[in-house]
């Protein structure tokens, strides 16, 4: 498993955390989402996915990934 950190803006509460962690467990990731420090930390494996594609599976739920 390979894990990647994300700063992400937007996120304010539990229904964001909801709505992140949902939609990357969708497309077989596993994230954890951080509201106090504005991060999203996915594990996910390399061969399957990039970090391009977990970036925009964040973005498409309505926030914005700024690193």
């Amino acid at each position: 498993m390979t894990s990647i950190t994300f700063q992400v803006k937007g996120m304010s509460c539990n229904h964001c955390v909801k709505s992140i962690e949902g939609a990357l467990r969708d497309v077989g990731a596993t994230g954890k989402v951080d509201l106090a420090q504005g991060t999203v930390t996915v594990q996910y494996e390399e061969g399957k996915l990039s970090e391009a594609s977990l970036k925009e599976t964040i973005e498409e739920q309505g926030y914005d990934v700024v690193g």
